[in-house]
């Protein structure tokens, strides 16, 4: 796997975070830095954390995965992309009627862990390249660091005009890389 996939599935993961950030964003109405970086240094982290943890329990069952983790890839890739997609199309709260505080500790958390639960999964698609793990989990944290950090400032000044369905491209970007992967070991190998 090459650095220009690992970027594309660091982004298409970090749309969760993205996404997230400009709803937020919309219902914060006025753009905080610190309460900002916050977010997203939790949000970076916990995207960064989980692909390792992912890639650890997926590396000791690597010898009996040889065979298919291509497949696995694939599959793993596409259903976390479908769910994105799917997440990604559904209306959206534009009353800010169901939002707490996007500062507090708990709810920050509970996002954090909500927006990193796919990319545990996307963890395992690593294992057959065990040279670029540290790299795959720097790209992860650092893009998810950043699309927060836009996508709060972006929801804060633009939300209410743009109603882009971030989530559902970052799904497709996933499904796509799953598909690449797929192709280049079924033809390519």
């Amino acid at each position: 796997m090459d650095i220009l996939s690992i970027i594309i599935i660091g982004i298409g993961l970090a749309m969760d975070c993205f996404a997230v950030s400009v709803s937020k964003g919309i219902c914060a109405k006025k753009y905080f830095f610190w309460l900002t970086f916050r977010m997203a240094v939790l949000f970076g982290l916990f995207q960064a954390i989980m692909p390792l943890i992912g890639y650890t329990l997926g590396a000791s069952f690597a010898n009996e995965m040889m065979s298919f983790d291509h497949w696995l890839a694939f599959v793993l890739l596409a259903l976390i992309g479908g769910k994105m997609v799917y997440e990604g199309l559904q209306p959206q709260d534009p009353d800010c009627s169901k939002v707490n505080n996007p500062f507090k500790w708990a709810s920050l958390l509970s996002l954090a862990l909500a927006t990193s639960i796919d990319a545990l999964a996307t963890g395992i698609v690593f294992v057959p390249y065990t040279g670029i793990i540290w790299k795959a989990i720097a790209i992860i944290g650092l893009a998810s660091f950043l699309l927060t950090f836009v996508g709060m400032y972006i929801g804060v000044h633009f939300g209410k005009r743009f109603h882009v369905k971030v989530e559902a491209i970052g799904g497709v970007i996933l499904i796509g890389i799953g598909l690449k992967i797929l192709i280049e070991h079924l033809f390519y190998s």
